[in-house]
C-alpha cells in the first residue's frame, strides 16, 4: 500500500512539473523575443550605420570649414569697398 501511495505521489509530480514547463513555454513563447542571429544581424547595421554617420559628419564638417574660409574672404574684401 505505501508503494502505491508513493508511485502516485511520484506520478502527481510528474504531472505537475509537465504542466508548469508547458505554462513556461507558453509564457516564454509569447513574449516578443528575437534570435541571436537576428540580433547580431541589427547589432551589424547600427554599427554600420554609425560608421557612415560619422564618416558624413566629418565630411560635412569638412565642407563647413571650406565655405566658412570662403565666405570670411568675401566679407573681408566686402567691408573695405
Amino acid at each position: 500500500m505505501m508503494n502505491g501511495a508513493a508511485g502516485t505521489i511520484a506520478g502527481m509530480t510528474r504531472e505537475a512539473q509537465a504542466a508548469m514547463q508547458e505554462r513556461a513555454r507558453e509564457w516564454i513563447g509569447g513574449l516578443d523575443l528575437v534570435s541571436r542571429e537576428e540580433f547580431e544581424a541589427v547589432k551589424a547595421m547600427a554599427i554600420a550605420a554609425r560608421e557612415e554617420n560619422e564618416a558624413l559628419k566629418a565630411r560635412l564638417d569638412g565642407l563647413e570649414g571650406k565655405s566658412a574660409k570662403g565666405g570670411r574672404k568675401k566679407s573681408g574684401a566686402g567691408a573695405s569697398n
